[in-house]
């Protein structure tokens, strides 16, 4: 398998890309396919990568979000809600807060887990989509989340859920 780096246009070479050959790739060992719960895991790459102006790591929470918290997420996923699938040529960016634990369970009763966090609106329209899986939740410079599942795409009362990352802090840290 292999991973690029540094894209931002699928369409356009723009000479800030870098094709990378994946070495090991660990899942996390209690991943539930039902739950989705532990629905994290790590790429070693087989070289190191080239930090540049457009690749550069990003850094590991310093704690756990809160409900509030001014976040954005980017990927490449499905820009319709419903329909054929609608998937853009650049990368996409949006701005999302995290939804209190508290919504976020009344969402999805019974299947938020302590290693989830939901982010987006609570009223829909705006929302990570088929195709952004994995995606980074970022807030104040820090992945606080990836993107996992959730109830359709941006619907009203269904904010994504996301894979809450302070929570696997120990897991990469043994990985590593």
């Amino acid at each position: 398998m292999q991973i690029m780096l540094g894209e931002h246009d699928v369409r356009v070479f723009e000479g800030t890309e870098q094709l990378m050959k994946t070495d090991t790739i660990i899942w996390h060992p209690d991943y539930d396919y039902q739950t989705l719960d532990h629905d994290i895991m790590l790429i070693k790459l087989f070289n190191p990568v080239e930090v540049t102006e457009s690749v550069a790591p990003i850094s590991l929470p310093a704690g756990c979000p809160y409900g509030g918290m001014p976040c954005s997420v980017s990927g490449w996923g499905n820009t319709a809600s419903s329909g054929d699938a609608n998937m853009p040529n650049r990368l996409q960016c949006l701005d999302v807060p995290i939804v209190s634990d508290e919504d976020c369970d009344r969402a999805y009763p019974g299947m938020i887990t302590r290693r989830m966090v939901c982010a987006g609106y609570m009223d829909g329209g705006r929302d990570a989509c088929n195709g952004d899986s994995g995606s980074p939740l970022v807030c104040y410079g820090e992945v606080h989340g990836l993107v996992s599942w959730g109830q359709g795409c941006a619907l009203p009362n269904y904010p994504g859920v996301y894979v809450k990352v302070c929570e696997f802090l120990y897991w990469i840290d043994d990985v590593l």
